[in-house]
């Protein structure tokens, strides 16, 4: 039975409650608990939507209250809001759009979990605005671009303006993903960007020009909150520069999951819920890397 009030409807769902709200600048999505007062907030990262944790909502809501964005220009924030950002894009101001929701919602300090891209947004949310951010759970996490993946950058600068953003996107995550058990995260990403336009798709993409002198920032400096890592041991792109910084900071924890590649909340869902859902419980606990 839905009950209409503010912004949105109130339903029950899966004994919790799901307010969906449209108004804002960014479209998003809340769960509420009937009880808890806890907030895990999901970040997507470029090209995908809140829907890529589908696998997520159901466990994480019987237990907290949950937020779902989609970022700008991206899943439903795209048809309401497409052309209203003239500036350039930038880690900060993606990131303010973010604060923005919880600054409506008066959301009190959360869980914030990214995944992909959204990773390096959830830690520009925590170097920008700490105190909201009780800690961080960072699924195929982005911490430094590799050689590798600075050559396929570069080639996308090269050519995200004459070539269909689609080519390039799906080439991306063809080499991100390439094995045939990535292909639903593969696929789920391929979709998904097919809601961007090429020019949204271009603004996306400039920002990759700030991304190593950024996560460099962030190697360097350890904000001292609780994160966990969930890697798969197939994410060749990514994997290993994880393992370096979770050596040099000090409340960080890996978790590598075997058979498992870039999208691990995707691919691996019960594993991926198991080991967030812990750690949210207790922080303290002994998940030593390389586990599953």
């Amino acid at each position: 039975m839905g009950l209409a009030f503010g912004f949105g409807t109130k339903i029950k769902l899966f004994g919790y409650y799901l307010v969906k709200m449209k108004n804002s600048m960014l479209y998003y999505k809340t769960y509420k608990h009937s009880s808890s007062n806890e907030w895990v907030v999901f970040i997507h990262g470029a090209g995908g939507s809140s829907s890529i944790w589908h696998k997520q909502i159901r466990e994480f809501g019987q237990e907290y209250n949950l937020l779902l964005i989609d970022l700008r220009g991206h899943g439903k924030s795209a048809s309401s809001i497409r052309n209203i950002w003239k500036e350039e894009y930038t880690f900060p101001a993606v990131t303010k759009d973010i604060i923005e929701v919880l600054d409506h919602l008066q959301l009190p300090p959360a869980h914030v979990m990214g995944v992909s891209l959204g990773t390096v947004l959830a830690r520009q949310l925590a170097e920008m605005e700490p105190q909201r951010v009780k800690s961080l759970i960072l699924a195929g996490a982005i911490t430094r671009l590799t050689f590798t993946s600075q050559i396929l950058v570069t080639l996308g600068n090269t050519f995200k303006s004459v070539v269909p953003y689609m080519w390039l996107y799906s080439l991306f995550a063809w080499i991100i993903m390439p094995r045939r058990h990535h292909a639903e995260s593969r696929n789920l990403f391929i979709n998904e960007a097919k809601r961007l336009c090429q020019k949204e798709f271009i603004r996306w993409f400039k920002l990759t020009k700030d991304i190593n002198p950024l996560l460099k920032f962030f190697k360097e400096k350890d904000l001292s909150i609780p994160t966990l890592y969930v890697m798969g041991e197939e994410d060749i792109m990514f994997l290993e520069q994880v393992k370096k910084i979770v050596k040099e900071h000090k409340l960080s924890i890996l978790n590598i999951v075997k058979a498992c590649g870039h999208v691990v909340n995707v691919e691996q869902p019960e594993i991926f819920n198991r080991l967030a859902l812990q750690f949210i419980k207790n922080q303290q606990i002994p998940l030593i890397g390389f586990s599953e």
